[in-house]
């Protein structure tokens, strides 16, 4: 499976969450990339939108490879290859994108107060999931935060990494989790960079729909 895009992949997501329309869930995307299919699925399910703030940690020398995660609240998910980073490392990692999320929170926080996620039903959306390392870091992030159910929706996942995920969320819908996963840009025709701008013009507050969704595409 190739989506043409992640306006695609989300319609596709929204469909199989249906059963959720009419009970208002937040949804959550994990930005930047999966911000534009969260605008596409809250709208058509009738939910709030808002965003998770994670950060993958980098393997040295190598940093398109998650060796871990952090979250705003400095909680740090090991990945699998942790270890192979020194404590210095580390500690330099996770300072500096902990810097990240601050002004990624202090910008978007301008466009829209943060929703409190206690007591709601969370859908936390992503473009696609490799090591697994930042799903884990949000699904623990909103959970300590009191929701009534988590449910992680995501275009594409390697096989590898799903159980962790469905061990923590209440539910996991994914569209595709083919057993020869490179990267996640690979199962998408149109893989376009979302911009902080983009992020911020959707938690604006609302216009149309169409509106939001031409802008953040």
């Amino acid at each position: 499976m190739r989506f043409a895009d992640r306006e695609e992949a989300a319609a596709l997501l929204a469909e199989r969450l249906a059963a959720y329309r009419g009970q208002h869930p937040l949804v959550l995307g994990v930005p930047r990339g999966a911000v534009p299919m969260a605008v596409v699925i809250a709208n058509a399910l009738g939910g709030d939108l808002d965003v998770v703030l994670v950060r993958k940690l980098r393997a040295p020398g190598q940093h398109e490879l998650a060796i871990g995660a952090v979250d705003e609240a400095g909680t740090i998910v090991r990945g699998r290859l942790f270890e192979i980073a020194s404590e210095a490392y580390i500690g330099a990692e996770v300072r500096a994108q902990l810097d990240t999320l601050r002004r990624r929170r202090e910008l978007y926080t301008r466009a829209r107060p943060p929703h409190d996620p206690a007591g709601r039903i969370v859908i936390i959306v992503d473009d696609g999931i490799a090591t697994g390392s930042s799903m884990l870091a949000a699904i623990r992030s909103i959970r300590a935060r009191g929701p009534r159910k988590i449910v992680v929706a995501v275009g594409v996942a390697a096989p590898s990494t799903l159980d962790a995920i469905e061990a923590e969320a209440d539910e996991v819908v994914c569209l595709h989790a083919p057993e020869e996963f490179y990267a996640v840009g690979q199962f998408f025709a149109d893989f376009s960079q979302v911009t902080d701008e983009m992020v911020v013009d959707a938690l604006a507050p609302p216009r149309t729909a169409d509106d939001i969704i031409e802008r953040m595409l």
